[in-house]
């Protein structure tokens, strides 16, 4: 949690602030989950502020001034700016997975080759923003207002998701300007009339088990349920958190597969933490294990152990041979297509 002392020092300016941080270089501030509801912070030049390590995860920034404030290159993922002022503020090449701008007056800001992902748009006035090279993943644009303002600097990209999260929902003088297609717009109200039925799998697992797990990813595509592996060996750190979390709040469902080495891999560790999490916000089956060997079965701390107590696991232990494979895998299949009905 952030100190009030790293607070005090942020509202003095950015040039106390760059002074303080180059005195005290072992000082990593932290300034996660603070509420800055109503101060005014106008003209900030965030981009500028000597952040070094700071930890920005999940600051309330409700309400608060930040006319022509910089977030240049910054990922702020997660960070609330619900009815903030960010007139003309800059997000060139900043990274925004679920950072929530309901309300917000985004007039005039810029946004060249930032990346929306799962971004709340609700209420937001847009009015004369700027786009450019922009990228916009599973997010509801409906209810956003003056997307038909929108200065379009460069071609952008617009995920089908979005589509169906919007219900066909946005400007076609918004679609054109990304550089959708006509032939495509025409289309685009009768192709989301119905519910998108979302099947995708995110496989967790050990290196170890890459062989099963290169497996079960090449059958499940092949039946419909579209795949993707987790970077079980990507070095763990503040710097992937919000990668992680993206990629399973974009899958539908996650399959980890449990063994001696995931049980101990803290990657692995990181997605189960975010899966549950996501069934508890959601209220719905995410987390489906399969085991390949007793280890699970001997674990009584922890999440292993919480899934041991509260899930069926299904039993790949014989997967090299191809009738207990089949077993194994039409039941697994069976299953994760029920969880979508």
């Amino acid at each position: 949690m952030a100190t009030e002392e790293h607070l005090a020092r942020l509202k003095e300016g950015v040039e106390a602030w760059n002074e303080w941080r180059s005195k005290n270089p072992g000082i990593q501030p932290d300034l996660s989950s603070t509420n800055f509801t109503g101060h005014d912070l106008e003209r900030t030049d965030i981009h500028e502020l000597d952040l070094g390590e700071m930890d920005l995860y999940k600051v309330d920034l409700s309400g608060a001034d930040l006319r022509e404030a910089r977030f240049y290159g910054m990922d702020l993922s997660e960070i609330r700016f619900p009815r903030a002022n960010l007139c003309r503020a800059g997000f060139d090449n900043a990274y925004l997975l679920k950072t929530d701008f309901t309300g917000a007056n985004l007039t005039e800001a810029r946004f060249g080759e930032t990346h929306f992902i799962d971004t709340n748009f609700n209420a937001a006035n847009l009015y004369k923003a700027i786009f450019g090279w922009t990228t916009l993943s599973h997010i509801d644009l409906s209810t956003a207002r003056g997307l038909d303002t929108i200065q379009h600097e460069g071609p952008s990209t617009i995920g089908i998701d979005t589509l169906y999260r919007s219900h066909g929902q946005i400007p076609e003088v918004f679609l054109r300007g990304c550089g959708v297609p006509d032939e495509f717009i025409t289309y685009v109200k009768s192709l989301v009339e119905r519910p998108f039925d979302y099947h995708s799998c995110f496989i967790s697992y050990s290196s170890k088990d890459t062989a099963l797990a290169e497996r079960l990813y090449a059958d499940l595509q092949a039946t419909g349920v579209r795949c993707w592996f987790a970077p079980e060996d990507m070095k763990i750190g503040d710097k992937f958190r919000s990668r992680i979390d993206e990629a399973i709040h974009l899958h539908d469902k996650l399959l980890i597969i449990l063994s001696k080495h995931s049980l101990v891999s803290p990657w692995v560790e990181k997605e189960v933490e975010t899966a549950f999490a996501k069934e508890t916000k959601e209220q719905r089956s995410v987390l489906f294990p399969v085991r390949v060997d007793q280890a699970i079965m001997q674990r009584d701390t922890g999440w292993a152990a919480d899934i041991h107590r509260t899930r069926h696991i299904g039993d790949f232990r014989r997967w090299k041979n191809h009738e207990a494979y089949r077993t194994a895998f039409d039941r697994l299949l069976r299953d994760l297509k029920a969880a979508n009905q």
